[in-house]
């Protein structure tokens, strides 16, 4: 590690394509950034960029180290995160993630524990992209579908979400509502905007509803659940959820082949302390109020 600050400069630039964007990163002058990269270089008797015009290219040399400065900082990253999750004590940062659709259930749990807490900062990230618990982006995350499988994370079953078909009292008033599948052709529907979907009741969906009759579409659950309430057609919402909203009408029964399990998972290195055991006891002990009868 003795070389490590020119090791990481040359990273950066090669990261960013220019000195001066590395200087701002690292917090150097750019004068910095060009000694340590020559250092480097002369050390290794070999070129690792291309200087031009427009800034900084990689040689290949210097494609290999940026590969290997990446694998070194994404453990440093690592590390960091799992030394922040450590401790005794339920303060500093707790960061957890979830699929937006859980908003409404995670939320008032994640203000009460924080209230429960005053020393202790949430953030909620949510979004299609994986967060990575294994380099410190979270430390608990709730996982929907098949079984997570990512190496060293703990995984525990949550709850099954019930969902079902839902429409307005203003839909209903003005189509009436489907004594069966066979009557979907003569109804409006609404959708995911995802034909790859994995969520059970979206693949339902597509297999039982004529495509044209799916007049409205969206990969926002949110957005959905509101084209729902204004009255554009009927669509899947969670039975939770649509218990806190006034105006809709259940359709049909929820089906077991709909529901949508949920799990709990942490990263091994993190499982055990003060903070996130704190977090699970207290989620799962309000999740109670959750679970169908």
């Amino acid at each position: 590690m003795e070389h490590w600050d020119e090791v990481r400069t040359a990273y950066n630039v090669a990261r960013i394509g220019t000195v001066s964007g590395a200087a701002e990163v690292l917090g150097v002058h750019h004068a910095t950034v060009i000694r340590h990269i020559d250092a480097l270089e002369e050390r290794l008797g070999v070129k690792l960029f291309q200087r031009h015009a427009r800034g900084y290219t990689p040689t290949e040399a210097g494609s290999d180290l940026l590969r290997v400065a990446q694998a070194t900082d994404d453990q440093f990253s690592q590390l960091a995160g799992r030394i922040k999750g450590r401790g005794n004590e339920v303060s500093g940062e707790l960061v957890v993630t979830s699929i937006g659709g859980l908003s409404h259930l995670l939320v008032p749990v994640l203000s009460a524990f924080q209230d429960a807490y005053p020393g202790l900062t949430v953030r909620y990230l949510t979004g299609d992209r994986l967060f990575r618990l294994e380099y410190g982006e979270a430390h608990v995350a709730v996982r929907a579908g098949a079984v997570p499988d990512q190496p060293d994370n703990v995984v525990q079953p949550f709850f099954r979400q019930e969902f079902t078909l839902f429409a307005s009292e203003a839909y209903v008033a003005r189509h009436g509502l489907p004594e069966s599948c066979k009557d979907f052709g003569t109804h409006r529907f609404i959708g995911a905007d995802d034909p790859k979907s994995r969520a059970p009741f979206a693949r339902w969906m597509q297999e039982n509803v004529p495509a044209e009759n799916i007049i409205f579409k969206s990969g926002d659950v949110h957005a959905q659940r509101r084209a729902i309430l204004s009255g554009a057609g009927i669509g899947f919402t969670s039975v939770l959820q649509a218990a806190e909203v006034e105006g809709l009408v259940q359709v049909v029964p929820p089906k077991p082949e709909w529901a949508a399990p949920l799990w709990l998972v942490t990263h091994m290195d993190l499982h055990r302390t003060t903070k996130v055991q704190a977090f699970l006891a207290f989620l799962k002990d309000h999740s109670k109020a959750w679970q169908p009868e």
